[in-house]
C-alpha cells in the first residue's frame, strides 16, 4: 500500500494537482451553500474574485519554488542527510513522522512565527483582512507571505531529508484542509470532540480569524490541531462571538486589490496591534 502511495505522489501529474486545488474549492464552496454557518449578505462571486487572484500568485511563487525544493529534496535523499535519514524507523512510522513534522514546521511553525515578528506580520495582515471567511479564504495570502511560506517548506524538507513523494502527499493534504478548515459550513459538535482533536476544523480555525487578541493568536495549526493543544496556543471561543476582519486595517477595504497589496508597506496601518 505504502509503496503504491509513494510512486503515485511521486510521478502526480500536474492535471491532478489542479483539481485537487479546483475540485476542493467548488466541493466545500457548494457545501457553504448548503449548511453556512454565517449567512453573509455578500456577492460569493464577487468576494471569490479577490481571493482566487491571491491564490494565483501563491500558485505562481510555488511554481518557481518547486524546482528548489525539488533539487533540495533530491539532495538530502542522494546525501542521506535530514532527521528522517539520522533516525532509522519503518516505513510507515517514517512517513507519518515525516508529515507530522512537515505540517509542523511548514504549516504551525511559520504561522507562529509570523505573528510574532512584526515585518512578517504585515504581510500576513493581508489573509487576516477577510472579514467574510469562507473557503476562498484559505489561499489569500499577500506575495510576500507566500514567498516566506515557501522558503520555510523548503527548509522543512532540506532539516526532515523528505523524499519528493513524501512533499506532495503533505501539500495535498495541505491544499484540502486548507480550504476546509476555512469553509463557512456548520461542523456538528461530535466532529470538535472527536476527529477535533487531530485535524483542524473551520470551528476551531475561525477563532483565529476573530478581530482581536487572544484569539488572533491562536489556533495556528493547518492540518493537525493538537500541536496548538501540546504547545499551548489552543483557544476556544463561542461561534456567537467571531467577528472577522482586523482591529488595525480598513475593514471597508477588504476586497480593495490595491489597499491590500501595499497594506505590508503602508505606515499608517499599525503592525503592532
Amino acid at each position: 500500500m505504502l509503496d503504491l502511495i509513494k510512486n503515485y505522489f511521486e510521478h502526480i501529474p500536474s492535471a491532478h494537482r489542479a483539481l485537487l486545488l479546483a475540485g476542493g474549492i467548488t466541493f466545500f464552496w457548494l457545501v457553504e451553500i448548503a449548511v453556512p454557518l454565517f449567512n453573509f449578505k455578500y456577492n460569493k462571486f464577487k468576494h471569490a474574485g479577490l481571493n482566487l487572484f491571491f491564490t494565483f500568485t501563491t500558485i505562481v511563487i510555488n511554481f518557481l519554488f518547486a524546482l528548489v525544493m525539488v533539487k533540495v529534496s533530491d539532495w538530502t535523499v542522494a546525501e542521506n542527510f535530514g532527521l528522517l535519514h539520522i533516525i532509522q524507523l519503518s516505513p510507515w512510522v517514517e512517513a507519518i513522522t515525516g508529515l507530522l513534522l512537515l505540517d509542523f514546521i511548514g504549516a504551525y511553525l511559520v504561522h507562529m512565527i509570523e505573528h510574532k515578528v512584526k515585518f512578517l506580520w504585515k504581510f500576513h495582515m493581508v489573509h487576516h483582512a477577510d472579514t467574510q471567511v469562507d473557503t476562498t479564504t484559505g489561499n489569500r495570502h499577500h506575495p510576500g507571505e507566500s514567498v516566506v511560506r515557501a522558503v520555510f517548506a523548503i527548509l522543512a524538507v532540506l532539516i526532515l531529508g523528505s523524499p519528493m513523494w513524501m512533499v506532495m502527499v503533505y501539500q495535498s493534504l495541505s491544499v484540502v484542509l486548507t480550504q476546509f478548515n476555512h469553509a463557512n459550513i456548520k461542523i456538528p459538535k461530535w466532529f470538535d470532540q472527536s476527529f477535533g482533536y487531530i485535524i483542524v476544523s473551520p470551528n476551531m480555525h475561525r477563532i483565529h480569524h476573530h478581530i482581536k487578541r487572544p484569539q488572533t493568536d491562536s489556533n495556528y495549526g493547518n492540518i493537525f490541531s493538537f500541536w496548538d493543544r501540546l504547545l499551548g496556543t489552543y483557544n476556544y471561543t463561542p461561534m456567537n462571538e467571531i467577528i472577522y476582519g482586523l482591529d488595525v486595517m480598513d475593514n471597508s477595504k477588504d476586497q480593495s486589490l490595491a489597499y491590500q497589496l501595499k497594506a505590508p508597506f503602508d505606515k499608517s496601518i499599525k503592525s503592532d496591534y
